[in-house]
């Protein structure tokens, strides 16, 4: 073979081999948004968890509290937010090394983070806001029946989506609004049918009180969540975990001191130690459902600041009402419910409404998706000319 021969055999191959490599660094580039495109459903699906399993036991349990005799309105509000200090441990795992790191901002034009100033006013600000909101939802639980507590409770997605559309800028399509009508139908039914407290004794001022705080905290809670979605786009502005984590412990520390406060200024402390001693299935079993009330609670609380961070407050209610008609069930297999029609059927329509909210959700990331692809293959072939 002469040398020219072999010289452009060579040639070549070294083209297709370069050629090769160029499909394989385009390849590479267009992996890495669909894995952070699963990893997103990962962690959505991991504080969807959170949430539904946190807020069924630790409704459970607080009706264990109540069944078994106990009063305290103060204790039954300072165990809602008294467990953050299982979570400080995360806290000094995650927040060294994210902060200090590359973390992905929202807002990409400042990485500067908020003055110290800002968070505290924030912290102490929804600290306040949780602690007044738990303890009107324990006046409602206290004065009113389950059934028209729960109903009240379910109005919270109303309001939500009121809130989200003036400060979060939330759309309504017809499937997110099939999927609130859905929800909303769903809790209704099953506290229309589930009426376990006899009114009997409960004067007429005291019912209005519990009517009015229940439908009041409903209404907080959900200002506080929209609230809590505007903090993270337009102050805290950071993409970390070590960010939920703070707006989850910082005012449930402030909530949990607000209710120590209430707790000895209100007198109930007085009572505590012969609500213990009173205590249906005893001392042990006092402390383990008031422990376990509060560690899952914060459980409930950490997937509710996840999916706030990751998709938007009205999401993340709408997870909420999902768990409602799951404690039913539940309440069949630990307290030996009765499960009727009227409950299975609650519980497909929240299941319906749950998956319509879903699939908006998978549209609105199908397109975004469709548009990332277009602009990742604009930049691999930006990218290859560079190679080249």
């Amino acid at each position: 073979m002469e040398p020219a021969q072999e010289l452009q055999q060579d040639t070549q191959a070294d083209d297709r081999e370069q050629n090769s490599n160029k499909g394989t660094f385009v390849t590479n580039l267009m992996k890495l948004p669909r894995l952070k495109h699963y990893k997103w459903w990962l962690r959505i699906a991991s504080y969807t968890s959170f949430v539904v399993a946190g807020q069924t036991v630790a409704t459970l349990l607080g009706r264990l509290y109540y069944d078994q005799g106990g009063n305290s309105k103060w204790m039954a509000t300072f165990v809602q937010s008294a467990g953050f200090p299982i979570l400080l441990p995360l806290l000094f795992f995650f927040s060294p090394s994210l902060r200090s790191t590359a973390s992905t901002p929202l807002n990409t034009s400042s990485t500067k983070l908020p003055p110290l100033s800002t968070l505290t006013f924030l912290y102490f600000a929804f600290g306040l806001l949780l602690t007044g909101d738990n303890l009107m939802y324990s006046y409602g639980l206290l004065y009113l029946p389950v059934s028209t507590y729960s109903l009240l409770c379910a109005t919270q997605l109303a309001f939500n989506a009121l809130f989200s559309f003036f400060f979060n800028s939330q759309k309504f399509t017809p499937l997110i609004l099939n999927s609130l009508v859905l929800l909303t139908i769903s809790a209704s039914l099953l506290a229309v049918n589930t009426d376990s407290e006899n009114m009997t004794g409960i004067p007429k001022g005291k019912y209005v009180i519990g009517f009015l705080c229940t439908l009041g905290a409903s209404a907080t809670y959900s200002l506080m969540l929209s609230l809590i979605q505007l903090s993270f786009q337009k102050v805290i502005k950071t993409e970390t975990f070590s960010a939920v984590l703070d707006m989850q412990i910082y005012p449930s520390f402030v909530a949990t001191c607000g209710c120590v406060v209430g707790l000895f200024a209100s007198g109930e402390w007085k009572i505590l130690q012969n609500e213990m001693e009173n205590y249906g299935k005893g001392r042990v079993s006092y402390m383990m459902t008031l422990i376990w009330t509060a560690v899952t609670w914060q459980i409930s609380s950490i997937g509710t600041m996840g999916l706030i961070f990751e998709v938007s407050s009205l999401f993340c209610n709408a997870i909420s009402t999902l768990a409602l008609p799951v404690v039913p069930i539940l309440a069949v297999v630990f307290f030996h419910d009765k499960m009727d029609g009227v409950k299975v059927t609650a519980l497909l329509l929240a299941v319906w409404g749950f998956l319509s909210y879903i699939y908006q959700h998978y549209l609105d990331d199908s397109k975004s998706k469709v548009n990332k692809t277009s602009n990742n293959e604009a930049s691999g072939a930006g990218a290859v000319i560079e190679v080249c």
